[in-house]
């Protein structure tokens, strides 16, 4: 029993150092969002709202974060029905060939981003979609394409296929009887797969680095430019947003997980 008990308070102590690490760059940023000062400085001599003030007075970060809503809403509507009609193939199907179909899907989160990047630049570069909006939206939909199909075939997995068939077997086609009686089912899944989409999208920065620009710069491309000029003190005020828009994806996705009914 002692043994038990100290292995247990060993772990929990693992895992509040884990959470400790991975919050506390956060804990540090939000309070220099507020600072008044001219530079980074923690903790902060005076509190303002300064730097949020400065962002949303600069036409040129405001159309970087419109370009950036627009990829990643976009990257969202695309990348979920296709992601749900891939997941819902691959789980229905025996056939060997959706195996590795899965597996080409899921590649971009196996094969290293910078790789990705540089095989999408070389393609835009010929087809001259480099600095457009319809690539950058095109190149994050592969990159999301991978958590939709994860999320839902999760919820799949979960899913009683037996309610479908007796639908169908009732006279609905397949495609109704997806819609009327899966699709409400998994949606909790598939609300997942689209704020990871979506999330994905907005913070993506190493192949928008390749292919965003001019007029289409991306917030996340801005972000790092300003950082390698200067180190401006908006770059805080902007990171902590980003983290409130993510961590409110998050809670709404884990309020559609509750919905599941038992």
């Amino acid at each position: 029993m002692n043994k038990l008990s100290l292995g247990r308070i060993v772990f929990i102590g693992y895992v509040a150092l884990v959470l400790v690490f991975l919050i506390l760059p956060v804990l540090i940023v939000l309070p220099m969002s507020f600072s008044d000062s001219r530079f980074l400085s923690f903790p902060p001599s005076n509190y303002s709202f300064r730097w949020y003030e400065t962002f949303f007075g600069n036409p040129g970060w405001m159309a970087a974060a419109k370009t950036s809503l627009i990829v990643a809403f976009s990257t969202a509507l695309i990348a979920t029905p296709i992601g749900i009609a891939a997941a819902y193939a691959i789980n229905c199907s025996t056939h060997q060939l959706m195996r590795y179909l899965k597996i080409v899907l899921l590649l971009p989160l196996i094969v290293p981003i910078i790789i990705v990047a540089t095989g999408v630049f070389f393609i835009y570069a010929l087809s001259g979609m480099l600095y457009t909006i319809p690539g950058l939206i095109m190149a994050d939909v592969m990159l999301a394409l991978p958590y939709v199909i994860t999320a839902v075939t999760a919820g799949l997995h979960g899913f009683d296929q037996t309610q479908e068939m007796v639908a169908r077997s009732l006279g609905m086609n397949r495609f109704r009887s997806f819609m009327v009686v899966t699709l409400p089912q998994i949606m909790p899944s598939v609300v997942t797969g689209a704020i990871f989409a979506f999330i994905q999208a907005l913070d993506e920065t190493m192949v928008a680095l390749f292919i965003s620009g001019g007029q289409n710069q991306t917030l996340t491309v801005r972000m790092f430019t300003a950082l390698r000029d200067e180190i401006d003190p908006t770059i805080a005020a902007i990171s902590t947003l980003l983290t409130a828009t993510s961590f409110a994806l998050v809670m709404l996705m884990v309020m559609a997980r509750k919905q599941v009914p038992a």
